[in-house]
């Protein structure tokens, strides 16, 4: 009996230390990260202000959307986005812009530490 609840307790635990290191969903990208624009950004469509944003990874039947809340204003920005897998776990974040030639920055792809796939708008 006692090996019994020591194994439901080692149980527990591996599951809960799991769960604790998975952080990211099925697809290699964390749910919820952050993201600071340190200037205007263009996101397909939509115009973004500068400034800190929560940036949660949703589905909305078979599309990548990518939802950037700002937090001071709260205004928030649906976009969609494709997943592209990484050769390994990114080391580092990382953001790719493409500047027109009216000084426009316009969002290629996000990185976050840690993912296994980048976002490529």
């Amino acid at each position: 009996m006692q090996f019994l609840r020591g194994l439901g307790v080692v149980m527990c635990v591996v599951m809960l230390a799991v769960m604790a290191m998975a952080g990211a969903n099925s697809m290699g990208v964390r749910d919820v990260s952050h993201v600071t624009f340190v200037a205007a950004v263009r996101v397909g469509t939509t115009v973004m202000p500068a400034g800190n944003y929560v940036v949660r990874h949703t589905m909305e039947g078979e599309n990548h959307i990518m939802v950037f809340q700002n937090s001071k204003s709260k205004n928030q920005f649906k976009v969609k986005c494709t997943l592209v897998p990484l050769p390994k776990k990114a080391d580092k974040d990382q953001t790719v812009y493409e500047l027109t030639a009216g000084n426009e920055r316009i969002l290629q792809e996000l990185v976050f530490e840690g993912d296994r796939s980048k976002h490529v708008f």
